[in-house]
């Protein structure tokens, strides 16, 4: 089981390998689309990321209403949650 922090990093440097952003930039409360600028095709390459990470499907649904940084990780962090109870 991953804490939140352990998802933050990961998150984090997926988003700087990928989109090429500084560390400084990938914050909690950053929202992707107006702060980091991501667009729809760089959320697709985030969920495929993630996907590997937590080597679970990620359904599209659970990812509309994200917003910034911190709404990624605990989408996650729910994700691995009910995996684990599963």
């Amino acid at each position: 089981m991953y804490t939140r922090d352990q998802i933050f990093q990961e998150v984090k440097q997926a988003m700087v390998e990928l989109f090429e952003l500084e560390p400084s930039e990938v914050v909690p409360e950053a929202t992707l689309y107006d702060e980091l600028e991501l667009d729809s095709i760089d959320a697709v390459d985030l969920v495929v990321r993630m996907q590997a990470f937590t080597g679970e499907k990620l359904a599209p649904q659970e990812f509309r209403s994200v917003r910034t940084v911190d709404d990624v990780v605990a989408a996650l962090q729910g994700l691995l949650g009910e995996c684990s109870n599963a």
